[in-house]
């Protein structure tokens, strides 16, 4: 068993696999040393399961992280985007009207438009 605290930068390089491998290993270390904190073993057994613990989330925050990346790719081309890949931003930021969609302009804004163009006026300076 590894007792040893787990490197987040060594997990980035494994497998599904192999990560899947190590989780159950540590889980599995915690376990035993959970019925051994109960038997009454000794006051290090704390520090270890709080190691263990970390150890156990950094493992999952990797797995987490390449699944989520994986899905990027595959919804990278797709029309919609699960909600969960989407940018945060505010509320109010999602609400907003898109660039093409504040650019559009009403036909009859556009006869407005052609039919009365906004005046130039040529501005004698004063000496």
């Amino acid at each position: 068993m590894s007792s040893s605290k787990v490197k987040a930068g060594q997990l980035w390089g494994k497998s599904k696999e192999d990560l899947k491998k190590q989780l159950d290993d540590l889980k599995t270390e915690l376990g035993t040393l959970r019925v051994q904190k109960i038997a009454g073993g000794a006051a290090s057994k704390l520090t270890k399961i709080h190691d263990l613990r970390k150890s156990i989330a950094r493992v999952l925050t990797v797995i987490n992280a390449n699944q989520r990346a994986q899905l990027r790719l595959f919804y990278q081309k797709k029309k919609y985007l699960p909600l969960d890949l989407r940018p945060k931003q505010t509320r109010a930021m999602r609400r907003r009207l898109t660039k093409e969609e504040a650019s559009l302009v009403t036909e009859k804004q556009k006869k407005k438009q052609m039919h009365f163009p906004q005046r130039k006026y040529a501005v004698k300076a004063e000496v």
